[in-house]
C-alpha cells in the first residue's frame, strides 16, 4: 500500500477500502514509492483497525517503481533497508503504532528469492533493526530459508494475483499471463494453496507450496474484487483470516 503519487486521494482511498478485507498491510517506505503523509495516514488507519503494519522496502528506484534489478554490495543493501525501516517506524510511532513485519518489494523480493547473498543481507538488516519482526517472503524461497537460518520468524507468502513457474518463482511481469485478471481464477488459486498446499503453474503442473500469508497487490486493477471474493471464500470454508502472530 501507499505506492501511488498520482491521483493520490483516489489511490489512498482504494488502500483504505482494502483494509476491511485484510489482516496485514505492507507500506511503501519511500524508495520506490510512498511519502511521509501517505505512510502516516495508512499507519493511523491500520492501527485504528487493528491491522498488522509491515514495511515494504525496495531498491532505491522511484523511476522504475522498484522493479529494476540493481547490483548493490551487501553492506549497501543492509543500510538501505534499515533506512527504510527507520522511516516507516517514525511514521508509525507518531500514530502510536509499530511495525510488526517486513516484506521486500519488487526486484528486491524476486532477487532475494533466488540469491542467498541478497536474502542473507536482508535478514542481517532486520536483525540489526529489530529481531522480533516477522519476515515475509516467497514460500519455499531462499529468503524464507535464510530467515529461518538467521533465527527470524518467517511467513511463507503466496500470491492471489500472480501466476507461477515450475520452479516455484513468479512469472515475470514481462511475460504474457504473469497477472491474474479473473476473480474466479484468483480465488481458485488461493483456495488450492491454503486447503491443498498445492500451486497450479502456468504449464498445468501442480507443485507443493506452504503458505502462511496471501498477497494482493493494492495497485492491481481488480484488487478490491479479489480481496472481497477471497475473504468470502475463506470464510465459507471456515478459514480465519488473521495476522501472523509472534511466536
Amino acid at each position: 500500500m501507499g505506492e501511488s503519487t498520482q491521483l493520490w486521494e483516489y489511490h489512498i482511498q482504494k488502500d483504505l477500502d482494502l483494509m476491511q478485507y485484510v489482516s496485514s498491510v505492507n507500506i511503501a517506505c519511500g524508495y520506490h514509492a510512498g511519502d511521509t503523509e501517505t505512510m502516516s495516514r495508512l499507519c493511523h488507519e491500520a492501527h485504528r483497525l487493528g491491522k498488522s503494519i509491515g514495511a515494504h522496502p525496495s531498491f532505491y528506484d522511484p523511476e522504475g517503481f522498484g522493479r529494476r534489478e540493481m547490483n548493490l554490495s551487501p553492506k549497501e543493501l543492509e543500510e538501505n533497508i534499515i533506512n527504510q525501516l527507520e522511516t516507516l517506524k517514525s511514521a508509525a510511532s507518531a500514530q502510536k503504532a509499530r511495525i510488526r513485519h517486513v516484506k521486500p518489494h519488487g526486484a528486491l523480493y524476486n532477487m532475494a528469492a533466488l540469491d542467498p547473498e541478497i536474502a542473507e543481507a536482508i535478514c542481517r538488516a532486520i536483525l540489526t533493526f529489530d529481531p522480533t519482526l516477522i519476515l515475509y517472503g516467497l514460500a519455499g524461497s531462499h529468503l524464507i530459508r535464510a530467515g529461518i537460518e538467521a533465527g527470524l520468524q518467517t511467513g511463507g507468502e503466496g500470491f492471489a494475483d500472480r501466476t507461477y513457474q515450475e520452479d516455484g518463482s513468479l512469472t515475470p511481469r514481462s511475460k504474457a499471463g504473469a497477472l491474474i485478471e479473473d476473480v474466479a481464477h484468483s480465488l481458485s488459486q488461493v483456495m488450492m494453496m491454503v486447503q491443498e498446499g498445492l500451486m497450479l503453474t502456468g504449464t498445468g503442473l501442480k507443485i507443493p507450496i506452504e503458505v502462511q500469508t496471501i498477497c494482493i497487490h493494492s495497485d492491481g486493477a481488480h484488487a478490491l474484487e479479489f480481496a472481497s471474493a477471497i475473504q468470502e471464500g475463506l470464510g465459507t470454508a471456515g478459514i480465519l483470516i488473521e495476522a501472523i502472530k509472534r511466536i
